[in-house]
């Protein structure tokens, strides 16, 4: 039986589980596949730490290039992570006429171009599955199972962490601060959690799928971020309320050539798939103009789920070898007839809006006034009655762009009878 050598570069949690899934089913892989996955070399900073992984001797090294370098590794597998090391490493691989299997989402959305340019003069492939929704096969989906199909949207949930904060906040009545202190201590979120909260860890997972999906390079600076630092407990009680979760999604879409791509957080019905979503896990919802919706649903995070991502990749790129059929799917083919990013004149959504306002008779008067002016109609208007000089109102509009509901509420927020900066997220009355 044919064999195919791995050389890993990164023996972090990741690391050691691909190494582990390696050594523990590489039988299974053999039987499965037709080659043998042999795990060459692995290289790292530290060496001495044990992993938990029972390792062939001989085969650490502190050096990369011993790995990227080694005639006899047929792919490398990058997972130190960062934009920098990580780039330097894969283009010499590359170079070096190997196929590179890496979970590097910041880097996809930063230099992926520059990346699959180089695979492809070379000849080689990069395996990129754990890069968005860990252990969920949505790469593979988008790029080969729905290859049939123009797609028309996405929706992502993308980020564990968020989706765990903003779960316990619903089911404990906790506030974002207290929840995500607790997901700190409980190894859920990272001592600074900006990446996660504040959308940008979901912003590269967004370029990438938009990237795949339209045949049309994204970075993650062209995504719309917004995190869910400004949901509140009261939000999600009000959206429960009305039907809806909050749920911080990448929101993709497709509509006459142009192409909408932010993440925000947005209002999903209760009944949904999406609305189901709960805890660490994740889901992708596509829409394609063939088969409809679909969605896949998972782990999208640790280690275990991300290794079966990674050997997966290895898997693929180890048959395109032994059968001598490199690059046997494109990843990124230039196919789309694209017109353009969509700004807030052409987003056209409905949209949950919070006031707090003066409870005094003709203040919801003054507000209808000024969204009517904008051209904006509602749906629904709630206003709790509480023991207080100022109460929340709670409206739901009907279709409207987002540049008008945008520019009513800087006009609302002017007004005396309004107390704080209104609240502004998304619906998206997804099945």
């Amino acid at each position: 039986m044919k064999t195919v050598n791995i050389g890993l570069v990164g023996f972090g949690t990741v690391g050691a589980g691909v190494a582990e899934t390696i050594l523990k089913n590489g039988n299974l892989i053999a039987k499965r596949a037709g080659f043998t996955p042999v795990l060459k070399k692995i290289a790292d900073l530290d060496i001495t730490t044990d992993r938990g992984v029972e390792l062939p001797a001989g085969i650490l090294t502190t050096d990369a290039t011993a790995v990227t370098d080694d005639p006899s590794i047929h792919i490398v597998v990058e997972l130190v992570g960062g934009t920098t090391f990580a780039k330097d490493i894969i283009l010499r691989a590359l170079r070096k006429g190997k196929s590179v299997v890496t979970a590097n989402k910041a880097l996809l959305a930063t230099a992926g171009e520059e990346l699959f340019a180089c695979a492809a003069a070379q000849g080689v492939d990069i395996g990129f599955e754990a890069s968005v929704g860990g252990g969920i096969p949505c790469i593979k989906a988008l790029r080969e199972g729905l290859a049939a199909n123009h797609i028309k949207g996405i929706l992502g949930i993308l980020n564990g962490t968020c989706n765990y904060i903003l779960t316990r906040m619903e089911t404990e009545r906790a506030n974002f601060d207290d929840v995500l202190a607790a997901a700190q201590a409980a190894g859920y979120a990272e001592a600074n959690p900006a990446l996660d909260v504040d959308g940008h860890d979901t912003a590269h997972k967004a370029a990438i799928l938009a990237s795949l999906a339209f045949g049309k390079w994204f970075t993650a600076e062209e995504v719309c971020v917004q995190g869910i630092r400004s949901v509140t407990i009261n939000d999600i009680e009000h959206a429960a309320r009305l039907g809806y979760r909050i749920k911080l999604l990448a929101i993709i879409k497709e509509i006459n050539g142009r192409i909408q791509l932010g993440v925000h957080p947005a209002l999903v019905p209760v009944r949904s798939l999406l609305g189901n979503v709960n805890g660490v896990f994740n889901a992708v919802w596509i829409n394609g103009d063939v088969v409809g919706n679909t969605m896949y649903y998972g782990r999208g995070a640790g280690r275990a789920a991300t290794s079966s991502a990674v050997v997966a990749d290895l898997i693929d790129i180890g048959l395109n070898l032994i059968n001598d059929c490199p690059r046997r799917v494109p990843a990124f083919p230039v196919f789309t007839s694209y017109h353009g990013m969509m700004g807030s004149e052409d987003i056209v959504s409905r949209f949950y809006v919070r006031l707090q306002i003066a409870d005094r008779p003709g203040v919801l008067a003054k507000v209808s006034g000024v969204l009517g002016k904008h051209g904006i109609s509602l749906a629904s208007v709630t206003q709790k009655e509480v023991d207080q000089p100022s109460v929340p109102m709670i409206m739901l509009t009907h279709q409207a762009h987002e540049s008008d509901i945008q520019a009513a509420l800087a006009e609302i927020n002017l007004l005396d009878d309004v107390f704080e900066k209104p609240v502004l997220f998304r619906i998206e009355d997804v099945q």
